[in-house]
This record gives structure tokens, C-alpha cells and sequence, in this order.
């Protein structure tokens, strides 16, 4: 399984993967989940992908072929993140139509979402999630992030931090969180994160960090989250009506 945030704020973009891939109990390899698109001054674009590792590989290989082939509308030369985000689902409609029934009759699901995010000089930064069926939806001021994956562990922090006008380094602190509780509740999701901060019209990655089981910030703001729920816990009030 996959966890994967995208956040969308005045200041810029925060995203971050988990790398766990497995096929069983025994099965266990790390792939990185975020493909970035950037051309330093023009765009930066970047995907986030969860789902069947073989159909994301595929499709973000057909993406990143065109790319290097030149060949037609193709992610460094779209021009805008909905341009994109359309491309994106083109090609998990194709890998649909060529992979889908095979998938069937080997009774495995067609399973793929990827969130597309970044910004487009003479645009704004911009958030998308791209389903199973090639369709999309784009953030809202209300709602200014997505999750693919593994979400529902993670999802209260998020809710109850993020707004847009949260700080870049707060939505850090927040999304690293948010992987600590679902990594302690899911096996299937684990380190490294792989984690990118944009600042709006930079067009170009400001942050790209790799954060270990053993990084020392991760490890400082995982031990201090934990001690300050428990902290907190012992100081609530017992019911009145008890």
C-alpha cells in the first residue's frame, strides 16, 4: 500500500510519498512514489502515485517517454497543471483499455490514483487527484489537500491543521506527523518519505528531502508529538456525569 500528501497553500506546495512497496509478508522494497517534471524558471510539476506498482510505473513512463521523445503535448511543454492533469488521465485510461481485462482474469483490480501538483509560469500553484477512470478533481479553498492511499490514519492532523494560509514549514511539521500515524497503524506503509517543498513562483523544487526512520528531526517532532498527546490526555477532565 502507498501513502501520498499533497497540500496547496498561499506560500506554496508541500508533498510527500512513503516508498514501501509489497507483494506479501515477505516482499518488501522501497520505489519512490514522486516523479518530478521541472524546468528551472518555466514549471515544476510533479506526481504522486499510489496504487498498482506495475500500472504507475508504466504510466508515468509512458508520460516521462514523451517527454524525452519530444513527441506532441507532453508534460514540459503543457500549458497549464489542468492541461496536465488531463494528460495524466489519458494515460491511465489507456493503461486501462490495454492492461485492464488481463488484470480481470487474473481476478486483480485495476487499481491507480495519482495526485498532480505544481505550478506553470502564468499560473497560479495548482492541486489535482486523478481516479481509477482517468477523471479529476482540483483542490478548493475549503479543502486545499489531497491524500491517495492509505489516508484515514493520517487524515485528523491534516484536518485539523491545514488551512491555506498555513506556513510552508508548518504544513512540513504537520504532513511528517501525519506519516508517523499512519506508519504506527499500518504495516503496509513505512520510511523513507520522500518530501518536496515549493515556494510559489520559484519554478523550481526549494526543498527535496529524503527523511530515514532515523532522521533526527523526524525522530525530535515523532517523540515530542507523542509525549505532548499524552500530556494533554492526563489533563482533560473527567465526566461529570460518571
Amino acid at each position: 500500500m502507498t501513502y501520498c500528501v499533497g497540500v496547496l497553500l498561499d506560500q506554496g506546495l508541500v508533498l510527500a510519498s512513503d516508498t514501501r512497496t509489497n507483494a506479501g509478508v515477505d516482499q518488501v522494497a522501497i520505489f519512490p512514489k514522486m516523479h518530478l517534471f521541472e524546468i528551472p524558471g518555466e514549471q515544476m510539476i510533479a506526481l504522486l502515485t499510489a496504487g498498482n506498482l506495475a500500472l504507475t510505473q508504466s504510466i508515468v513512463g509512458r508520460l516521462r517517454e514523451a517527454v524525452n521523445k519530444n513527441e506532441g503535448v507532453h508534460l514540459n511543454n503543457v500549458s497549464s497543471l489542468f492541461e496536465a492533469a488531463s494528460l495524466v488521465g489519458d494515460q491511465v485510461r489507456y493503461a486501462f483499455e490495454k492492461d485492464g481485462e488481463h488484470l480481470k482474469n487474473h481476478h486483480a483490480d485495476f487499481q491507480v490514483s495519482i495526485i498532480v501538483a505544481g505550478q506553470i509560469k502564468g499560473e497560479k500553484p495548482r492541486l489535482f487527484t486523478v481516479y481509477n477512470a482517468g477523471n479529476f478533481i482540483e483542490t478548493s479553498a475549503e479543502t486545499p489537500y489531497f491524500q491517495i492511499g492509505e489516508i484515514k490514519y493520517g487524515k485528523p492532523i491534516i484536518d485539523r491543521v491545514i488551512r491555506h494560509d498555513t506556513k510552508l514549514m508548518d504544513a512540513v511539521k504537520c504532513i511528517l506527523i501525519s506519516f508517523d500515524s499512519t506508519i504506527r497503524s499500518n504495516i503496509s506503509v513505512a520510511a523513507p518519505i520522500d518530501l518536496v517543498m515549493y515556494e510559489t513562483d520559484s519554478f523550481r523544487t526549494t526543498l527535496r528531502q529524503r527523511v530515514c526512520e532515523n532522521d533526527p528531526y523526524y525522530s525530535t517532532i515523532r517523540t515530542g508529538w507523542s509525549d505532548g498527546l499524552k500530556t494533554v490526555f492526563k489533563e482533560l477532565p473527567n465526566p461529570d456525569w460518571v
